[in-house]
């Protein structure tokens, strides 16, 4: 299939990649438009574009903190899935993927340990912890942390992410720089969330060195992403998902 993906140099010689829309073409979550079976085949087939032979691990995402460790792929179907935010494992063939849609996707990978990771962290996420959750449990699987490179894929900008004062309030003061102030609207406050610079900076203060952004909006490039947020303020009734993948070589 002619897939739109992304790969970025932390992670080179990791099989790996962030795939696009590809203008609408490419919807690769159960709970977004179409056929079941039709997205079932869509992401048996970009996981083998990420690895030849290789199985897809994606939990089912409901926004906790929790990881799945993966030893062997499950089947790929909208029910009876893991229910997780991140998977992690050192099981070559394994290919793991979670799905997004102005939520961060993050891919780990500790290649000299041979351990790979992959996290959904929304605002919720990211604040309740499924970021250090991940680092953990590859570390239980062997990974060190100094070792652990983490590349963030397409997430809503912060521009583009617009919230209002209950929102603010559920983050503490130490958070304040992540919030830029924006126009009012209907004489009430409004900021602008940065929560691309939220998640980086929780991947610092956990202990990560090696960290990048690809710095891609999925609310502004409208042909190359799904988005959650443009999807609702056009009063659409669903939405579709991007996927990101990664597996040990």
């Amino acid at each position: 299939m002619d897939f739109q993906v992304e790969t970025h140099a932390l992670l080179a010689g990791v099989p790996h990649g962030f795939f696009g829309s590809a203008g609408g073409a490419h919807q690769f979550g159960f709970g977004g438009p179409g056929d079941g079976a039709e997205v079932r085949a869509l992401r048996a087939a970009a996981a083998e574009a990420i690895l030849s032979g290789g199985k897809l691990a994606a939990p089912h995402q409901v926004h906790s903190p929790d990881v799945v460790t993966v030893e062997a792929a499950w089947a790929d179907a909208a029910e009876a899935r893991p229910v997780g935010d991140a998977v992690v494992t050192a099981t070559p063939g394994v290919v793991l993927g979670i799905v997004t849609a102005d939520c961060g996707p993050i891919l780990f990978a500790d290649p000299e340990a041979g351990v790979v990771g992959a996290a959904h962290a929304g605002w919720r996420g990211a604040v309740d912890g499924v970021l250090e959750n991940t680092i953990a449990a590859m570390e239980a699987l062997g990974a060190r942390r100094g070792s652990i490179a983490a590349v963030l894929g397409p997430t809503i900008a912060q521009g583009s992410y617009e919230v209002d004062a209950p929102f603010h309030a559920r983050f503490p003061e130490e958070a304040a720089r992540f919030f830029a102030p924006a126009p009012e609207r209907e004489g009430t406050q409004r900021w602008h969330f940065d929560l691309p610079g939220f998640i980086l900076a929780r991947l610092a203060t956990a202990g990560l060195s090696k960290i990048a952004d690809t710095q891609r909006d999925t609310f502004s490039h409208v042909a190359r992403y799904h988005s959650h947020r443009r999807a609702t303020q056009a009063g659409e009734a669903n939405y579709g998902r991007q996927i990101s993948m990664i597996a040990l070589p």
